[in-house]
């Protein structure tokens, strides 16, 4: 009997993409001849079963090209790869929520998906009746679960909240309680997307652990999407990088980890727009639109001599009071070095503010070595705004100065500094 317990084979998945024509000018029988072509468009793909696309022209867009890869019987697989690479699209066929359009998937286990915050749940049940629902829309049986219940509602930490319905829920206790059916219902695959961003720091190092007692004392294999490359190099043992839907790496969960690092820096070149997931989270009360870093000379760089300070932009709007905005450094491997964030000033009356904020970060400070910028915004003590992690690499470079020191400088975890802040209105 063979130990491969999934196997991909030229795994690939194409979306239909509506575009809207946008025009100065559009007479009425333009308007007229417009809505009689979409209307028997879609009537045809109604009757001949195919996707039905809004919009005047149709694009086909390829969320996976030609992946393939095997996984062993209890391995710990992490997938990574910048946002819109596939990830979530490549768990989702093997979860069997949707079809590819072409290769093949063999599983050889029952699959438990965490995918999204709340998914098989039903709002108005309470959190013990959704237990049962959502164990079952796992495929397990009702004693199975009654036998597991205690441990869940333990885990899960919702004991006082378990009679209430789960529409009164916050985002951090709906993915608490997924997390813990998916993980106490024994499946041979345990898929989690990166839905553990939305807890808590301490629930984040119980569910991390949780994957790593399923996976290495009972043999079950875990397929983990992160942008935490710290959590996955000590916890994956095998990565598969995809970007642009495409396999890049397979192999070595720390070799994968450092080519798509490498690869994030160079193509970078210190510098990265967020404004199209700006666009896609434009409703939200704060978001990131830019990160920058500036060398001595005020010039954007992803490579900055050691002996000169450096700065870090960051572009955002927000539009309600009490935001806390930083970031945090961390080396290549995903350790944490240093954070430091400040209090955005309430905006006014005129609505939508748009800014930057810098920081300078002194010479002499980071030993040479590579490292990464994830930056993040909260209401305190009520919730997380936007938060993108590793979202650029840059560079220490040595240019000759002796470094006997400052050797300590690597042995330093998390640290807050309060450094001095600038705000500059009416830019992002």
């Amino acid at each position: 009997m063979t130990d491969t317990i999934i196997t991909a084979e030229n795994l690939s998945k194409s979306y239909l993409v509506g575009h809207q024509s946008r025009e100065t000018y559009t007479a009425l029988r333009d308007v007229i001849a417009r809505g009689a072509r979409n209307f028997a468009r879609k009537s045809l793909d109604f009757a001949c079963g195919r996707q039905i696309v809004q919009g005047d022209e149709v694009e086909e867009f390829w969320a996976l090209r030609e992946v393939s890869f095997e996984i062993k019987r209890g391995e710990v697989v992490g997938i990574i790869g910048r946002n819109g690479a596939g990830k979530s699209t490549l768990l989702k066929l093997l979860s069997r929520i949707t079809e590819p359009t072409s290769g093949r998937i063999r599983l050889r286990g029952r699959v438990a998906s965490l995918l999204e915050v709340g998914t098989g749940f039903h709002p108005e049940l309470t959190g013990r009746e959704n237990v049962f629902l959502n164990g079952a829309i796992l495929g397990m049986g009702r004693k199975e679960i009654a036998r597991k219940f205690d441990e869940i509602v333990a885990f899960a930490e919702v004991e006082r909240f378990l009679d209430t319905p789960i529409k009164h829920y916050s985002s951090g206790m709906y993915v608490r309680l997924a997390f813990a059916v998916a993980a106490h219902l024994e499946p041979e695959i345990l898929v989690v997307d990166e839905v553990l961003a939305v807890g808590d720091t301490e629930f984040q190092k119980k569910c991390l652990g949780k994957m790593d007692e399923v996976s290495r004392r009972e043999g079950r294999t875990v397929l983990f999407v992160s942008h935490n490359m710290s959590a996955i190099n000590s916890l994956c043992e095998k990565g598969i990088y995809l970007d642009l839907g495409r396999l890049q790496e397979l192999g070595e969960a720390k070799a994968v980890v450092s080519k798509y690092l490498t690869r994030a820096r160079t193509e970078s070149d210190g510098e990265r727009s967020l404004l199209q997931e700006a666009r896609c989270k434009h409703q939200k009360a704060f978001v990131f639109t830019s990160v920058s870093i500036l060398d001595h000379n005020r010039n954007v760089s992803s490579r900055l001599e050691v002996t000169h300070p450096f700065c870090i932009r960051i572009g955002y709007e927000y539009e309600t009071s009490g935001i806390e905005m930083g970031f945090r450094i961390e080396t290549f491997d995903g350790v944490a070095v240093f954070s430091s964030e400040h209090h955005l000033p309430d905006p006014d009356s005129h609505g939508r503010l748009k800014a930057q904020s810098e920081v300078e970060i002194p010479a002499m400070f980071l030993m040479p070595g590579q490292y990464s910028v994830t930056v993040g915004a909260h209401t305190p003590f009520v919730e997380t705004h936007d938060h993108h992690e590793q979202v650029l690499g840059f560079e220490i470079v040595d240019n000759g100065t002796p470094f006997a020191r400052y050797g300590n400088y690597r042995k330093i975890g998390i640290v807050m500094l309060d450094l001095p802040w600038k705000m500059i209105k009416g830019k992002t």
